[in-house]
């Protein structure tokens, strides 16, 4: 694809936070660089990890490699029409940020030529990128600060903060998601975006207005069923909480979507079932077969600085909600049942389950939060970058959604 005339920059090099070939596509990096791909051309480079696999466990430590390893031999992909996927050979960690210094980009490099990318734009959303920065002769650096990286528990903090230090410092631009993250750092990068998590409404709504059909997975669940899709990790999941909840409920029937690090067994109750992961293309229909849906989080670091992409989907599908309490529920308040307690959020979820519930408020909110717009947003956010301008923008901030 051309550039724009006068446009600095001829296509995008993603460094993304996650595997396009294993985890959920539904995170904010993978749908908004195939809607940007439709404008210009994207790489999505696979994430370079943030820390090394641990031989603690076992189980976890193969299965982690073993994907890596798959991914690694796809090499280079042309997924769809401007949309190119790399899996490059890096290694997490200090070492690898040195090894991005000769090795890493390179193969970058390479993959973009064939993209037919020249005058790259670098978005870096995991922070093992920051060393890119000056090895791909971008011009322009983005940060995608959805996530607050040195909360992760796997992660070594010294490392990473470092390593967002640099992108902070470098960035021309840094994407938020969470107002309270933004407000948070104003002042301390060049210029800030505000772009919270969109939704493909129409995919959502579809699945709970039943024209998805249920998960033959669920067909011999009775009902009433709670669930949770998502990740079910320490560092966003409260276990204990789910727990208590769940032994509390012992007539209700509740069903967990999402890949877990939790240790094997954490959660005994013969009422909870686990399905694993499941493509995006899925998810909503499992959202659909429950007639409550929770978010159980705890009080983290990384729960106070992100922006959920499930309150959306969960909203679009039509089911009551109910949750813990966290920043980035502000503005959807009114429509979902907070919680604080095991006692109380057990009370909560009986009460919506005995009550009719109107999925039409939820589905108007959310009607204008589409990944499309979200998309076209920051691509405006993009060209700017290119255009001249007469002042000064350190600590320019714009909230666009």
């Amino acid at each position: 694809m051309q550039s724009a005339h006068g446009q600095s920059f001829d296509g995008i090099i993603c460094i993304g936070g996650e595997d396009w070939w294993y985890h959920n596509r539904g995170h904010f990096d993978f749908q908004i660089m195939r809607r940007l791909a439709q404008r210009w051309p994207v790489l999505f480079v696979n994430s370079l990890g943030v820390r090394l696999p641990s031989l603690k466990d076992n189980k976890l430590f193969v299965s982690r490699i073993g994907r890596k390893l798959k991914s690694l031999a796809r090499g280079l992909v042309h997924v769809e029409n401007g949309f190119w996927v790399m899996s490059p050979l890096s290694v997490p960690g200090e070492t690898g940020q040195r090894l991005s210094n000769w090795a890493l980009a390179p193969q970058i490099r390479l993959a973009a030529s064939r993209a037919g990318i020249r005058r790259p734009l670098l978005w870096v959303h995991c922070p093992a990128g920051a060393a890119l920065t000056d090895n791909l002769g971008a011009a322009h650096v983005v940060m995608q600060r959805t996530d607050r990286f040195e909360a992760f528990p796997e992660a070594d903090p010294t490392v990473v903060s470092r390593q967002i230090a640099h992108l902070k410092q470098r960035a021309d631009l840094v994407v938020y998601a969470a107002e309270p993250l933004m407000r948070e750092e104003a002042g301390s990068v060049a210029r800030q975006i505000l772009i919270t998590h969109g939704v493909d409404v129409e995919r959502f709504a579809r699945a709970g207005n039943g024209h998805m059909g249920e998960p033959s997975e669920l067909a011999g669940t009775p009902r009433p069923r709670v669930g949770f899709i998502g990740g079910i990790d320490a560092h966003t999941f409260d276990p204990q909480l789910f727990i208590d909840v769940a032994a509390r409920l012992a007539d209700v029937q509740f069903f967990m979507v999402g890949g877990s690090s939790l240790d094997q067994g954490w959660c005994p109750l013969p009422n909870v079932h686990f399905f694993g992961r499941k493509p995006y293309e899925e998810v909503a229909a499992y959202m659909a077969a429950a007639q409550c849906l929770i978010m159980p989080w705890n009080d983290s670091a990384w729960i106070k600085a992100c922006n959920p992409i499930k309150l959306k989907e969960y909203l679009a599908v039509g089911r009551p909600v109910v949750t813990t309490d966290f920043d980035a529920l502000e503005g959807w308040r009114d429509l979902v049942t907070v919680a604080k307690g095991p006692d109380a959020f057990a009370a909560a979820v009986r009460r919506v389950l005995a009550q009719p519930h109107d999925p039409a408020p939820a589905r108007m909110r959310v009607a204008c939060e589409t990944w499309d717009e979200k998309a076209r947003l920051l691509a405006e956010a993009l060209v700017s970058l290119s255009e001249p301008r007469q002042v000064p923008v350190a600590g320019e901030t714009r909230r666009a959604a």
